[in-house]
């Protein structure tokens, strides 16, 4: 079974694009081979001037320092609180203890949960869970953060406190890439829009419409 064909795709740096499309349509795939964890088969990815296909395993992490990921189920630990799972991120990327202690506060602030710094992923709700979430992909200061459903769990109120913290990462200068099933966040942020289809690009817009 073919998962992807003929794919052909050019993001510019700085750009917000949203991924679209059905359930099945290729989005989740497009985006595991973006951050490396598939390989293609055939073609070439290219993150600014590298070649995954390049990559050996042990380069792999070195890419996905220069790219945040955010997922639909938050993939937080549950046993560390919202400081210490961004804590631990920086301390797998190998950061000392004075940058985790001055950069930490500061992610949460951005979030906006420098109150709940001390809470455990089940004390929080599921926005809450979800910036999170964000701040550890914030913490490296990527050059792209890529966001597979990320609001797919979540209310409207919470669903657009966490487009606008990607919005914010955007103007920040990071290259935001959303795949979403959520036809009113894409067509209110006006921005382009690919969208899917049984493993195909159908539709590239610039300032596309995402109509279901």
């Amino acid at each position: 079974m073919i998962a992807l064909e003929n794919v052909n795709l050019k993001v510019k740096q700085g750009e917000f694009m949203s991924l679209v499309g059905s359930s099945g349509a290729g989005k989740s795939t497009l985006l595991r081979l973006l951050i490396g964890e598939e390989m293609p088969t055939m073609g070439e990815i290219i993150v600014g001037d590298v070649s995954i296909n390049s990559l050996t395993h042990s380069e792999m992490p070195y890419l996905r320092r220069k790219i945040g990921t955010v997922f639909q189920d938050y993939k937080l630990l549950p046993a560390k609180t919202a400081y210490e799972n961004i804590a631990f991120a920086m301390e797998v990327a190998g950061k000392d203890d004075l940058e985790i202690i001055q950069d930490v506060p500061e992610v949460l602030s951005l979030v906006g949960l420098q109150d709940k710094a001390s809470q455990f992923p089940h004390q929080l709700s599921g926005g809450e869970r979800q910036r999170v979430a964000i701040g550890r992909a914030m913490v490296h200061r990527p050059d792209i953060v890529v966001a597979d459903e990320p609001t797919g769990n979540l209310d409207p109120i919470n669903t657009w406190e966490v487009v606008n913290l990607l919005l914010k990462l955007n103007e920040l200068g990071a290259t935001v890439i959303l795949a979403t099933h959520d036809n009113s966040i894409v067509n209110s942020l006006e921005r382009r829009v690919v969208l899917m289809d049984k493993g195909r690009i159908i539709k590239d817009e610039e300032k596309g419409k995402y109509l279901i």
